[in-house]
Protein backbone atom coordinates (compact mmCIF):
# COMPACT_ATOMS: atom_id res chain seq x y z
CA UNK A 1 0.00 0.00 0.00
CA UNK A 2 0.99 3.43 -1.23
CA UNK A 3 -1.02 6.42 0.41
CA UNK A 4 0.59 8.35 -1.65
CA UNK A 5 -0.35 7.37 -4.98
CA UNK A 6 -4.38 7.14 -6.21
CA UNK A 7 -6.26 3.69 -5.05
CA UNK A 8 -4.99 3.35 -1.62
CA UNK A 9 -8.11 3.24 0.26
CA UNK A 10 -9.30 0.69 -1.86
CA UNK A 11 -6.19 -1.30 -1.56
CA UNK A 12 -6.45 -0.85 2.37
CA UNK A 13 -10.46 -2.27 1.54
CA UNK A 14 -8.92 -5.11 0.35
CA UNK A 15 -6.81 -5.60 3.41
CA UNK A 16 -8.68 -5.28 6.22
CA UNK A 17 -11.28 -7.35 5.29
CA UNK A 18 -9.12 -10.13 6.87
CA UNK A 19 -8.56 -8.70 10.02
CA UNK A 20 -12.70 -7.25 10.38
CA UNK A 21 -12.04 -8.73 14.52
CA UNK A 22 -8.55 -6.90 14.75
CA UNK A 23 -9.91 -4.16 17.14
CA UNK A 24 -12.93 -6.15 19.33
CA UNK A 25 -13.71 -2.77 20.99
CA UNK A 26 -13.51 0.74 21.33
CA UNK A 27 -11.07 0.44 24.19
CA UNK A 28 -8.56 -1.62 22.19
CA UNK A 29 -8.77 0.64 19.26
CA UNK A 30 -8.14 3.42 21.25
CA UNK A 31 -5.18 1.69 23.11
CA UNK A 32 -3.14 0.46 19.77
CA UNK A 33 -4.19 4.50 18.07
CA UNK A 34 -2.49 5.59 21.63
CA UNK A 35 0.72 3.67 21.16
CA UNK A 36 1.50 4.06 17.65
CA UNK A 37 0.70 7.89 18.25
CA UNK A 38 -2.13 8.65 16.68
CA UNK A 39 -4.03 9.78 19.33
CA UNK A 40 -0.94 12.46 20.35
CA UNK A 41 -0.55 13.54 17.18
CA UNK A 42 2.25 12.29 16.50
CA UNK A 43 2.35 9.19 14.24
CA UNK A 44 5.33 6.69 15.14
CA UNK A 45 3.79 4.03 12.80
CA UNK A 46 0.52 2.00 11.61
CA UNK A 47 -1.44 -1.32 12.79
CA UNK A 48 0.55 -4.20 12.43
CA UNK A 49 -1.84 -5.89 10.20
CA UNK A 50 -1.38 -3.63 7.45
CA UNK A 51 1.69 -3.96 5.20
CA UNK A 52 3.60 -1.70 2.74
CA UNK A 53 6.33 -2.18 0.84
CA UNK A 54 8.26 0.78 1.54
CA UNK A 55 9.06 2.82 4.68
CA UNK A 56 6.14 5.20 4.81
CA UNK A 57 6.67 9.01 5.96
CA UNK A 58 4.87 10.73 8.80
CA UNK A 59 1.91 12.20 6.75
CA UNK A 60 1.40 8.71 5.38
CA UNK A 61 1.14 7.22 8.62
CA UNK A 62 -1.08 9.64 9.69
CA UNK A 63 -3.73 8.99 6.61
CA UNK A 64 -3.50 5.17 7.20
CA UNK A 65 -4.08 6.11 10.94
CA UNK A 66 -6.74 8.32 10.27
CA UNK A 67 -8.41 5.70 8.13
CA UNK A 68 -7.69 2.72 10.40
CA UNK A 69 -9.81 4.77 13.03
CA UNK A 70 -12.47 5.67 11.09
CA UNK A 71 -12.91 2.65 9.10
CA UNK A 72 -13.08 0.38 12.91
CA UNK A 73 -14.85 3.04 14.98
CA UNK A 74 -17.59 2.75 12.01
CA UNK A 75 -17.15 -1.36 11.97
CA UNK A 76 -18.00 -1.13 15.94
CA UNK A 77 -20.95 1.38 16.00
CA UNK A 78 -22.99 -0.06 12.95
CA UNK A 79 -21.73 -3.83 12.48
CA UNK A 80 -21.22 -3.33 9.49
CA UNK A 81 -18.53 -5.27 7.26
CA UNK A 82 -19.53 -3.69 4.01
CA UNK A 83 -16.17 -1.37 2.93
CA UNK A 84 -18.64 0.39 0.55
CA UNK A 85 -21.36 1.20 3.03
CA UNK A 86 -17.98 2.55 5.25
CA UNK A 87 -17.25 5.04 2.37
CA UNK A 88 -20.59 6.22 1.68
CA UNK A 89 -21.23 6.80 5.43
CA UNK A 90 -17.70 8.56 5.61
CA UNK A 91 -18.74 11.28 3.00
CA UNK A 92 -21.78 12.25 4.21
CA UNK A 93 -19.82 12.83 8.04
CA UNK A 94 -17.54 14.87 5.99
CA UNK A 95 -19.95 16.49 4.25
CA UNK A 96 -22.31 17.81 7.15
CA UNK A 97 -18.56 19.39 8.45
CA UNK A 98 -18.87 21.63 5.49
CA UNK A 99 -15.33 20.38 4.41
CA UNK A 100 -16.00 17.87 1.57
CA UNK A 101 -15.93 20.71 -1.35
CA UNK A 102 -13.56 19.42 -4.14
CA UNK A 103 -12.72 22.31 -6.90
CA UNK A 104 -13.19 21.63 -10.19
CA UNK A 105 -9.86 21.25 -11.26
CA UNK A 106 -9.36 18.67 -8.84
CA UNK A 107 -12.69 16.82 -9.91
CA UNK A 108 -10.80 16.56 -13.72
CA UNK A 109 -8.09 14.66 -11.72
CA UNK A 110 -10.36 12.50 -9.17
CA UNK A 111 -13.18 11.41 -11.17
CA UNK A 112 -16.80 10.75 -9.36
CA UNK A 113 -15.27 7.25 -7.14
CA UNK A 114 -16.32 8.06 -3.22
CA UNK A 115 -12.69 6.21 -2.47
CA UNK A 116 -11.12 8.66 -4.94
CA UNK A 117 -13.06 11.45 -3.60
CA UNK A 118 -12.16 10.70 -0.14
CA UNK A 119 -8.69 10.19 -0.49
CA UNK A 120 -8.26 14.25 -1.44
CA UNK A 121 -10.46 14.79 1.67
CA UNK A 122 -8.15 12.86 3.92
CA UNK A 123 -5.57 14.87 2.37
CA UNK A 124 -6.78 17.82 3.29
CA UNK A 125 -7.36 16.87 6.57
CA UNK A 126 -4.42 15.39 7.30
CA UNK A 127 -2.37 18.01 5.58
CA UNK A 128 -1.28 21.63 7.58
CA UNK A 129 -0.76 23.57 4.44
CA UNK A 130 -1.63 22.76 0.72
CA UNK A 131 1.46 24.66 -0.66
CA UNK A 132 4.08 22.46 -2.09
CA UNK A 133 6.95 25.01 -1.33
CA UNK A 134 5.55 25.32 2.74
CA UNK A 135 5.39 21.56 2.80
CA UNK A 136 9.42 21.73 1.95
CA UNK A 137 10.30 24.17 4.23
CA UNK A 138 8.21 22.77 7.21
CA UNK A 139 9.80 19.52 8.74
CA UNK A 140 6.30 18.83 10.55
CA UNK A 141 3.45 19.43 8.12
CA UNK A 142 1.09 17.15 9.37
CA UNK A 143 -2.21 17.92 11.42
CA UNK A 144 -1.87 16.84 15.44
CA UNK A 145 -5.79 17.30 16.30
CA UNK A 146 -6.81 14.34 13.49
CA UNK A 147 -8.10 12.10 16.31
CA UNK A 148 -10.64 14.76 17.06
CA UNK A 149 -12.24 13.83 13.85
CA UNK A 150 -12.75 10.01 14.65
CA UNK A 151 -14.54 11.46 18.06
CA UNK A 152 -16.75 13.35 16.14
CA UNK A 153 -17.22 10.23 13.65
CA UNK A 154 -17.96 8.39 16.79
CA UNK A 155 -20.72 10.98 17.53
CA UNK A 156 -21.97 11.47 14.08
CA UNK A 157 -22.96 7.98 13.96
CA UNK A 158 -24.59 8.05 17.37
CA UNK A 159 -26.62 10.95 16.71
CA UNK A 160 -26.42 11.49 12.86
CA UNK A 161 -29.09 14.30 12.79
CA UNK A 162 -26.47 16.50 15.39
CA UNK A 163 -25.14 19.84 14.31
CA UNK A 164 -22.01 18.05 13.97
CA UNK A 165 -19.89 21.50 13.01
CA UNK A 166 -20.97 23.33 16.58
CA UNK A 167 -19.85 19.87 17.99
CA UNK A 168 -16.68 20.10 16.39
CA UNK A 169 -16.11 24.02 16.85
CA UNK A 170 -16.70 22.77 21.00
CA UNK A 171 -14.07 20.36 21.10
CA UNK A 172 -11.56 22.16 19.22
CA UNK A 173 -12.12 24.85 21.30
CA UNK A 174 -11.56 22.60 24.73
CA UNK A 175 -8.81 20.99 23.23
CA UNK A 176 -6.74 24.32 22.26
CA UNK A 177 -7.58 25.72 25.76
CA UNK A 178 -6.10 22.57 27.93
CA UNK A 179 -3.09 23.14 25.60
CA UNK A 180 -2.82 26.64 26.31
CA UNK A 181 -3.54 26.53 30.03
CA UNK A 182 -1.33 23.49 30.18
CA UNK A 183 1.89 25.07 29.05
CA UNK A 184 1.12 28.48 31.02
CA UNK A 185 1.06 26.26 34.33
CA UNK A 186 4.95 25.47 33.46
CA UNK A 187 8.36 27.37 32.33
CA UNK A 188 8.07 27.41 28.51
CA UNK A 189 10.54 26.22 26.33
CA UNK A 190 11.53 26.51 22.65
CA UNK A 191 9.70 22.80 21.91
CA UNK A 192 6.51 24.69 23.79
CA UNK A 193 6.49 27.20 20.97
CA UNK A 194 6.83 24.97 19.07
CA UNK A 195 4.08 22.19 20.28
CA UNK A 196 1.36 25.48 20.90
CA UNK A 197 2.24 26.79 16.98
CA UNK A 198 1.60 23.22 15.82
CA UNK A 199 -1.80 22.64 17.99
CA UNK A 200 -2.86 26.39 16.67
CA UNK A 201 -2.35 25.79 12.61
CA UNK A 202 -4.35 22.43 13.16
CA UNK A 203 -7.80 24.14 14.29
CA UNK A 204 -9.85 23.62 11.25
CA UNK A 205 -13.25 25.13 12.71
CA UNK A 206 -12.32 27.96 14.85
CA UNK A 207 -9.61 30.56 15.08
CA UNK A 208 -6.69 30.20 16.86
CA UNK A 209 -6.77 33.74 18.72
CA UNK A 210 -6.79 35.39 22.24
CA UNK A 211 -10.81 35.43 22.35
CA UNK A 212 -10.66 31.75 22.82
CA UNK A 213 -8.70 31.51 25.61
CA UNK A 214 -10.87 31.87 28.81
CA UNK A 215 -11.67 29.78 31.83
CA UNK A 216 -15.02 28.78 30.78
CA UNK A 217 -13.58 26.00 29.14
CA UNK A 218 -13.38 24.03 32.76
CA UNK A 219 -16.73 24.87 32.96
CA UNK A 220 -17.45 22.73 29.33
CA UNK A 221 -15.19 19.95 31.19
CA UNK A 222 -18.25 19.33 34.03
CA UNK A 223 -20.66 19.04 31.09
CA UNK A 224 -19.08 16.80 29.09
CA UNK A 225 -19.87 13.10 30.11
CA UNK A 226 -18.05 11.33 26.71
CA UNK A 227 -15.36 9.02 28.48
CA UNK A 228 -13.47 9.08 24.73
CA UNK A 229 -13.74 12.25 24.52
CA UNK A 230 -12.06 12.85 28.35
CA UNK A 231 -9.91 10.56 28.09
CA UNK A 232 -8.28 12.22 24.86
CA UNK A 233 -8.71 15.34 26.46
CA UNK A 234 -6.22 13.97 29.26
CA UNK A 235 -4.18 12.68 27.15
CA UNK A 236 -3.42 16.39 25.18
CA UNK A 237 -2.76 17.94 28.69
CA UNK A 238 -0.27 15.19 29.60
CA UNK A 239 1.43 15.27 26.29
CA UNK A 240 1.85 19.34 26.98
CA UNK A 241 3.07 19.01 30.39
CA UNK A 242 5.59 16.24 29.35
CA UNK A 243 7.41 16.91 26.38
CA UNK A 244 10.40 18.44 28.38
CA UNK A 245 10.52 15.21 29.98
CA UNK A 246 9.69 16.19 33.56
CA UNK A 247 6.78 16.93 35.45
CA UNK A 248 7.12 19.70 38.03
CA UNK A 249 4.68 20.21 41.18
CA UNK A 250 2.73 22.91 39.61
CA UNK A 251 2.57 21.10 36.24
CA UNK A 252 0.91 17.90 38.40
CA UNK A 253 -1.59 20.05 39.80
CA UNK A 254 -3.12 21.32 36.83
CA UNK A 255 -2.78 17.51 35.29
CA UNK A 256 -4.32 15.68 38.56
CA UNK A 257 -7.09 19.46 38.19
CA UNK A 258 -8.27 18.52 34.84
CA UNK A 259 -8.05 15.14 35.17
CA UNK A 260 -10.43 15.36 38.15
CA UNK A 261 -13.00 17.64 36.40
CA UNK A 262 -12.64 15.01 33.44
CA UNK A 263 -14.30 12.39 35.69
CA UNK A 264 -10.94 10.47 36.44
CA UNK A 265 -9.17 9.50 39.38
CA UNK A 266 -5.72 9.26 40.63
CA UNK A 267 -4.68 5.87 38.98
CA UNK A 268 -6.17 6.45 36.14
CA UNK A 269 -4.98 9.88 36.05
CA UNK A 270 -1.06 8.61 36.42
CA UNK A 271 -1.48 5.74 34.00
CA UNK A 272 -1.86 8.43 31.51
CA UNK A 273 1.12 10.46 32.81
CA UNK A 274 3.12 6.69 32.62
CA UNK A 275 1.80 6.18 29.28
CA UNK A 276 3.13 9.73 27.79
CA UNK A 277 5.94 9.41 29.91
CA UNK A 278 6.81 5.64 28.41
CA UNK A 279 5.93 7.16 24.84
CA UNK A 280 8.59 10.03 24.58
CA UNK A 281 10.75 7.82 26.34
CA UNK A 282 10.97 5.20 23.15
CA UNK A 283 10.17 7.33 20.76
CA UNK A 284 11.61 11.21 21.63
CA UNK A 285 14.60 11.29 19.25
CA UNK A 286 12.04 10.68 16.36
CA UNK A 287 9.12 13.40 17.04
CA UNK A 288 9.43 16.28 15.04
CA UNK A 289 8.24 19.06 16.51
CA UNK A 290 11.51 18.76 18.73
CA UNK A 291 13.75 18.91 16.37
CA UNK A 292 15.60 22.49 16.52
CA UNK A 293 17.39 23.28 13.16
CA UNK A 294 17.51 26.12 11.18
CA UNK A 295 15.55 26.81 7.98
CA UNK A 296 18.46 25.79 5.51
CA UNK A 297 18.95 22.62 7.60
CA UNK A 298 14.57 21.92 7.28
CA UNK A 299 15.08 21.96 3.84
CA UNK A 300 17.80 19.73 2.91
CA UNK A 301 16.52 17.27 5.46
CA UNK A 302 13.31 17.51 3.65
CA UNK A 303 14.11 17.23 0.32
CA UNK A 304 16.68 14.25 1.55
CA UNK A 305 13.82 12.55 2.77
CA UNK A 306 11.66 13.21 -0.48
CA UNK A 307 14.52 12.31 -2.78
CA UNK A 308 15.24 9.21 -0.84
CA UNK A 309 11.85 8.06 -0.94
CA UNK A 310 11.79 8.26 -4.56
CA UNK A 311 14.70 6.47 -5.56
CA UNK A 312 14.27 3.70 -3.35
CA UNK A 313 10.63 3.09 -3.97
CA UNK A 314 11.61 3.37 -7.66
CA UNK A 315 14.86 1.01 -7.66
CA UNK A 316 12.73 -1.76 -5.91
CA UNK A 317 9.81 -1.05 -8.55
CA UNK A 318 12.41 -1.13 -11.51
CA UNK A 319 14.42 -4.55 -10.04
CA UNK A 320 10.65 -5.83 -9.61
CA UNK A 321 9.65 -4.79 -13.50
CA UNK A 322 13.62 -6.67 -14.68
CA UNK A 323 13.08 -9.46 -12.65
CA UNK A 324 9.50 -9.94 -14.63
CA UNK A 325 11.17 -9.73 -17.69
CA UNK A 326 13.70 -12.28 -17.07
CA UNK A 327 10.72 -14.69 -16.24
CA UNK A 328 9.33 -12.95 -19.89
CA UNK A 329 12.42 -13.91 -21.70
CA UNK A 330 12.72 -17.60 -20.21
CA UNK A 331 8.61 -18.21 -21.29
CA UNK A 332 9.38 -16.96 -25.05
CA UNK A 333 12.39 -19.53 -25.02
CA UNK A 334 10.21 -22.05 -23.57
CA UNK A 335 7.53 -21.62 -26.11
CA UNK A 336 10.08 -21.83 -29.22
CA UNK A 337 10.54 -25.87 -27.92
CA UNK A 338 6.99 -26.75 -26.67
CA UNK A 339 3.72 -25.61 -26.11
CA UNK A 340 3.10 -23.21 -22.55
CA UNK A 341 0.77 -23.89 -20.11
CA UNK A 342 -2.45 -21.88 -19.79
CA UNK A 343 -1.16 -20.41 -16.87
CA UNK A 344 2.48 -19.32 -18.61
CA UNK A 345 0.48 -17.95 -21.66
CA UNK A 346 -1.70 -15.71 -19.53
CA UNK A 347 1.49 -14.50 -17.48
CA UNK A 348 3.77 -13.63 -20.79
CA UNK A 349 0.67 -11.89 -22.10
CA UNK A 350 0.43 -9.82 -18.92
CA UNK A 351 4.04 -9.13 -18.84
CA UNK A 352 4.57 -8.07 -22.25
CA UNK A 353 1.34 -5.48 -21.82
CA UNK A 354 3.53 -4.61 -18.95
CA UNK A 355 6.58 -3.73 -21.04
CA UNK A 356 4.40 -2.15 -23.89
CA UNK A 357 2.68 0.27 -21.03
CA UNK A 358 6.26 1.11 -20.20
CA UNK A 359 7.05 2.63 -23.76
CA UNK A 360 4.72 5.84 -23.43
CA UNK A 361 5.26 6.69 -19.49
CA UNK A 362 9.63 6.76 -20.59
CA UNK A 363 8.58 8.21 -23.74
CA UNK A 364 6.90 11.40 -21.62
CA UNK A 365 9.38 11.61 -18.71
CA UNK A 366 12.08 12.11 -21.33
CA UNK A 367 10.25 15.28 -22.48
CA UNK A 368 11.08 18.52 -21.95
CA UNK A 369 9.54 18.98 -18.60
CA UNK A 370 8.43 15.46 -18.50
CA UNK A 371 9.04 15.14 -14.98
CA UNK A 372 6.14 17.43 -14.21
CA UNK A 373 3.73 16.06 -17.30
CA UNK A 374 4.63 12.41 -16.02
CA UNK A 375 2.00 12.97 -12.74
CA UNK A 376 -0.35 14.64 -14.34
CA UNK A 377 -0.41 11.93 -17.29
CA UNK A 378 -0.79 9.27 -14.26
CA UNK A 379 -3.51 11.05 -12.60
CA UNK A 380 -5.77 10.97 -16.21
CA UNK A 381 -4.69 6.86 -16.58
CA UNK A 382 -3.83 5.53 -13.55
CA UNK A 383 -2.85 2.10 -15.70
CA UNK A 384 -0.24 4.01 -17.48
CA UNK A 385 2.77 2.69 -15.82
CA UNK A 386 3.60 -0.93 -15.45
CA UNK A 387 2.05 -2.74 -12.58
CA UNK A 388 5.11 -3.02 -10.44
CA UNK A 389 5.07 0.76 -10.04
CA UNK A 390 1.60 0.38 -8.69
CA UNK A 391 1.67 -0.24 -5.27
CA UNK A 392 -2.11 -0.19 -4.98
CA UNK A 393 -2.62 -2.60 -7.43
CA UNK A 394 -5.84 -4.83 -5.98
CA UNK A 395 -5.39 -8.67 -7.13
CA UNK A 396 -8.91 -9.56 -8.64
Amino acid sequence: MNPSATGWIDKFGSEVKDHLEYYPDFRSLYGDLKKIGFVYGINIRIPRFIRTEHTLSEDEKAKINLLTALYFTHRLERKEQNFKAFLEEIFQFYQSLKINQISFLSSLFVGKKTSSQLEKLIDSRVYLEDNVISKTFNSTITNSLLFIDVLLFKKYLDQPHADSYAYAQLLEYIAINITYHALNSKEKNRSDEKLAQLFAASLTFIDSNSEHFDGSYREKLLENHSVWENSYFLDVACLTVWEDHSLEYKESEFIFGIGKDLGFDHVEITRALDEIAYFFEKNGETIPFLKDQNLALQFYESMSKVVNKLILRNSKRLQKELSESRELVALISKSAVKDLSPEERKKMQNQLIDIFKSIPSLAIFILPGGAVLLPIFIKLIPKLLPSAFDDNRVKK
